[in-house]
């Protein structure tokens, strides 16, 4: 019966029989347990005294494991308070969180913004909100989970693939297979595993994307302000891009320039598509003939503009698809790669030259052509002229 009255029951009976006659002796009064049955004394108190004694800190054992149970902890996380340094005003109040509720689904942090347990200098705010210097934000507590925390894999160390960094930048060498962020079934992509890599990093941001497949050279910003122009660069087409692809077939013109315009569509299997249509975004690439073989040609492809999957549609329109284009490409000839040893897509981002943010210098990134596509092209007979 005791055990059914719980900690509170037990203590309430605890201080009734001790601290209660106590009082009431102290006042005169005959103490209020009975001299015979299951009241009666034993060694100066009385049989229950003495048995909820014993059963209290079993009790409470009991209830502290229940709270335990429930998340409440000494040391359970208590609401932040973050103000917003100069380097974090203009992102989106959403971008900011994942990136300091590391590991924290994404669904998590839609369902805070949305209940108003995020506030921005005490007031409510929706996803889209912009960070201006100065606001003070209002951080619920969030236990995070251990296992969704992306860890940067020890053979994938990003930062030790750097090909130029200094206090505004950080050019990497992206490696085929990564997607450069997390989403559509990608748990952590290149900016979440630096995060990850440094976690004192008030600020890193992609300044543009490369394909899963693709490797090569990736900017992040280490600064607002170099972001913006970076961003800025790319828009005005200050910025000089070039990858280098193996396309099928033998590539007649030593240079060509391709305008045709590319529009973006989802299919009902929710896979993102580009086609060349004349309701589409303009895109001009143009094409650099390097080296011929019997079945291929590997060209040097020069970005004017940067749509989605701009040099892969490109060249399908030409009828000259991407050796290992999985989604653009001549399924059966790359099926007939695959034996010979490529392994992934032939397309790699192998130079980027853009003007510094800081010092205003033009700066020329290089990455080489990976080792494995290098291989394959050993492997390849070049084209003999007749």
């Amino acid at each position: 019966m005791l055990i059914c009255l719980g900690a509170s029951g037990a203590h309430f009976y605890y201080h009734r029989y001790f601290y209660g006659e106590r009082d009431n002796r102290d006042k005169g009064a005959q103490p209020t347990g009975s001299t015979t049955g299951p009241m009666a004394p034993f060694g100066g108190q009385t049989m229950t005294q003495v048995r909820l004694a014993q059963l209290l800190p079993s009790l409470y054992i009991i209830r502290h494991m229940k709270d335990l149970g429930k998340g409440h902890r000494a040391d359970a996380p208590a609401v932040a308070w973050q103000e917003v340094h100069e380097e974090q005003a203009g992102q989106r109040i959403d971008n900011f969180l994942m990136r300091v509720l590391k590991g924290v689904p994404k669904s998590h942090v839609y369902r805070i913004l949305r209940s108003g347990e995020v506030r921005v200098n005490s007031k409510r705010i929706d996803a889209t909100y912009k960070l201006i210097a100065g606001d003070k934000i209002r951080i619920p507590p969030v236990r995070v989970a251990i296992s969704d925390v992306p860890a940067a894999p020890s053979s994938t160390g990003l930062s030790r693939r750097a090909l130029f960094e200094d206090e505004g930048l950080l050019v990497i060498d992206k490696p085929a297979g990564v997607a450069v962020h997390g989403g559509s079934g990608v748990s952590s992509g290149v900016i979440e595993r630096l995060r990850a890599e440094r976690p004192q990093a008030k600020f890193l941001e992609l300044v543009h994307r490369l394909d899963r497949e693709t490797s090569g050279v990736l900017v992040i910003a280490k600064k607002r302000s170099a972001l913006v122009h970076m961003h800025d660069q790319l828009r005005a087409g200050t910025t000089d891009k070039r990858y280098f692809a193996l396309v099928q077939g033998q590539f007649k013109d030593a240079k060509r320039k391709v305008k045709a315009p590319l529009y973006k569509y989802t299919t009902a299997e929710g896979d993102r598509r580009v086609v060349v249509d004349p309701e589409g975004q303009s895109a001009e690439t143009i094409f650099h003939r390097h080296r011929q073989f019997d079945e291929a040609t590997l060209l040097e492809a020069q970005l004017l503009t940067g749509r989605t999957h701009q040099i892969r549609v490109h060249l399908c329109h030409l009828g000259h698809p991407i050796a290992g284009d999985d989604k653009y490409g001549d399924f059966a000839w790359n099926k007939e790669l695959s034996k010979k040893g490529l392994r992934r897509m032939f397309l790699h981002a192998a130079q980027l030259e853009f003007e510094h943010p800081v010092s205003g210098e033009r700066v020329r990134v290089e990455s080489p052509i990976p080792e494995e596509l290098a291989a394959f092209l050993d492997t390849l007979r070049p084209l003999v002229e007749k």
